[in-house]
């Protein structure tokens, strides 16, 4: 990835000559493309990507050899970089969707559809961007120290339309298990994070946060009283007006933390 959001390098790869020099005229405006390469076939292309590794490939479809198409086979679409394919012929589209293509300029395009493809682009970079940096502040900050036990999760890296928000833990009143993410309650709103329950009950401080359902942990701070209901088991009620279940099967936890009996 470049070094700020906004500066990327782009491959320009077609067979034809003028039509490479007037990708490569349009994208000379351009002040955020700080690096622009060329190559003239579909072998070329996929030595290219592989060597510089490209943020955007304006890719031609129809070229001698090795197409466009063929140039996502060999790289594989997982590990292609952004890509926007360049053709004359319209009945390429839906094969270029089907190989996930941001997007699709038909021969002659204008210069303002050029310019609308390289915004949808610049977006899309600059989300990856900020994904990125989230993820290895994560792992900076939840890497334990060398030859040291593994500390209790200080804080949560939370990503949500293309910004990143960082949680502390001892903020949250509550977590709640939803399918391959979780819900995070903290100061009466709530977050959505990408997270097993189970992966975080594991990284979580033991004496403070405590599982109460087999989907939900909370806060031992953050209850506020407890709430019988039937059954045996209890409500729950958090600082900030929540109600958490507690299951008959996880109320030992409670009561192991608690130091009494429920």
């Amino acid at each position: 990835m470049p070094s700020r959001p906004d500066a990327f390098h782009v491959l320009v790869v077609d067979d034809e000559e003028p039509a490479r020099q007037r990708m490569l005229d349009l994208l000379s405006r351009d002040a955020d493309v700080t690096d622009v390469s060329e190559a003239d076939n579909g072998l070329a292309a996929v030595e290219a990507i592989t060597r510089a590794r490209p943020d955007l490939v304006f890719l031609d479809v129809q070229m001698p050899e090795l197409d466009g198409l063929g140039v996502i086979d060999a790289i594989g679409a997982t590990a292609m970089p952004l890509t926007i394919f360049v053709t004359a012929y319209d009945q390429h589209a839906i094969r270029a969707f089907e190989a996930n293509a941001l997007d699709y300029l038909l021969k002659p395009y204008s210069d303002e559809r050029h310019e609308a493809a390289m915004t949808r682009a610049k977006q899309r970079l600059r989300e990856r961007s900020v994904s990125e940096i989230g993820e290895r502040m994560l792992r900076l900050m939840t890497r334990p120290a060398k030859d040291s036990p593994s500390r209790p999760l200080d804080r949560l890296v939370v990503k949500s339309g293309g910004t990143v928000r960082f949680v502390r833990v001892g903020e949250i009143d509550c977590i709640e298990a939803a399918g391959v993410y979780v819900t995070l309650h903290l100061g009466g709103k709530a977050l959505l994070h990408r997270a097993s329950l189970q992966e975080l009950v594991e990284r979580l401080d033991p004496m403070r946060f405590v599982r109460v359902h087999r989907s939900a942990v909370v806060n031992i701070e953050s209850i506020v009283q407890l709430e019988a209901r039937s059954h045996g088991e209890f409500d729950a009620v958090l600082k900030h007006g929540g109600r958490v279940r507690v299951s008959r099967t996880y109320r030992t936890h409670l009561e192991k933390r608690l130091g009494q009996s429920l």
